[in-house]
């Protein structure tokens, strides 16, 4: 029995990393994915995140693996949310009150647009989420 409905997650780059990668934490994201894919969640990810995701793939793997990496992710059920004027500007108001990566603060500017709880294990998120900015559900390291 599933307690996921309605849930929003915005998944960061290190949750999908771990859940690729095989890592600590992979089996909750795949268990936010079954329910999205089931549609009783919601998974959702910043472009920017993507990116970041991309470029270290390719960075520690080779080209060829994050295509590969991307032909999959694209499979998967997670709503890629493009960087519009407002995300962008909000994104620039999160990093200019936070020590988080600017990939973070899209995913701290997403979780306040949607009202989404970010799935990560970034330490990063502990600044935004003790100022009661964004929740947090903590992967393990």
């Amino acid at each position: 029995m599933s307690h996921e409905t309605d849930k929003l997650y915005i998944l960061d780059s290190f949750a999908l990393l771990a859940f690729l990668g095989g890592e600590a934490g992979m089996e909750r994201v795949q268990e936010v994915l079954h329910a999205a894919k089931r549609r009783q969640a919601h998974a959702h990810m910043p472009s920017i995140c993507l990116g970041e995701v991309l470029y270290i793939t390719e960075r520690e793997r080779g080209l060829s693996v994050a295509q590969k990496t991307l032909a999959a992710i694209e499979q998967m059920p997670i709503d890629i949310l493009d960087a519009t004027r407002p995300r962008v500007l909000a994104a620039a108001h999160i990093k200019a009150n936070f020590r988080v990566s600017y990939a973070d603060a899209f995913a701290v500017a997403a979780a306040q647009e949607i009202g989404a709880t970010v799935l990560t294990g970034d330490p990063e998120f502990a600044a935004v989420e003790s100022a009661t900015v964004i929740h947090v559900e903590w992967l393990p390291r």
